[in-house]
C-alpha cells in the first residue's frame, strides 16, 4: 500500500445543511475504512472549505475509489497526491 494525501475542497454553493445530514454516515464509513487500513488521518479546515485525507492504496485510482466511498465526496473536488518518504 502506498500513502496518498487527498485534498478535498467543497464545491461552490455546497449546502452545508445537507452536508451536516450525512455526518453520522460519513463517520461510520470513515471508521470502517480506517479499520481496514485504507484511511488514516482526517484533518478538517472547514473555514476554508477543505478536508485533508491520508489514504493508503495501491495506486491513484484506488486512492480515489476509497475517497468516493465517503458520502461527502459528492460535494468535493479532489486533488490526489502520492506521498514520498524523505530519504
Amino acid at each position: 500500500m502506498n500513502p496518498f494525501m487527498v485534498v478535498c475542497t467543497y464545491q461552490p454553493n455546497t449546502d452545508m445543511a445537507e452536508v451536516a445530514k450525512v455526518i453520522p454516515q460519513e463517520q461510520a464509513i470513515a471508521k470502517s475504512l480506517q479499520e481496514a487500513g485504507r484511511l488514516g488521518a482526517i484533518h478538517l479546515a472547514l473555514p476554508r472549505g477543505t478536508v485533508f485525507l491520508e489514504v493508503f492504496a495501491h495506486d491513484l485510482d484506488a486512492a480515489q475509489a476509497t475517497v468516493l466511498e465517503l458520502p461527502m465526496s459528492k460535494w468535493w473536488d479532489l486533488d490526489i497526491f502520492p506521498l514520498v518518504r524523505p530519504h
